[in-house]
């Protein structure tokens, strides 16, 4: 089998209870911001970059919450996630920071919630609901 592996960077925003959430306009889950960690780039960086292109704000990323293993279909990633700080308010929701993006839209979602709207990977959801959660999560066998 031929898998694509993705390395990938994510941020928690949150405001409150509230966690920003991204999805594809067409599609039907929902994932933290960030994206791809180019080859040779600082993770933390990585972040700061995405979060920049996708929205346009400017952000600073703390702490490691964790790394996620998940697979689908013939794809496979490695996920890690950290906090941000931010001056972002759920009052406010943000839109895609330039024309690459706009098949992209965001939405502040209360915790207890994250599961209806299909957060993916799923140890997500566990992680943002509890502060104590362990450093990995899988969704994969074995």
């Amino acid at each position: 089998m031929n898998m694509k592996f993705h390395y990938i960077v994510r941020g928690i925003i949150r405001d409150g209870d509230h966690v920003l959430l991204c999805k594809q306009k067409e599609g039907d889950y929902t994932f933290l911001l960030g994206g791809h960690i180019d080859f040779g780039e600082a993770a933390k960086v990585a972040l700061e970059r995405e979060i920049k292109e996708e929205i346009g704000a400017d952000v600073t990323v703390s702490d490691f919450r964790g790394a996620i293993e998940n697979a689908w279909d013939d794809h496979c990633e490695i996920s890690l996630v950290f906090d941000v700080e931010h001056n972002l308010s759920k009052d406010v929701t943000p839109v895609p920071a330039s024309p690459e993006e706009e098949h992209l839209e965001f939405l502040w979602v209360h915790k207890d919630n994250l599961a209806k709207h299909d957060l993916l990977p799923t140890p997500l959801i566990q992680w943002l609901q509890d502060d104590n959660h362990e450093l990995w999560g899988s969704t994969m066998n074995g």
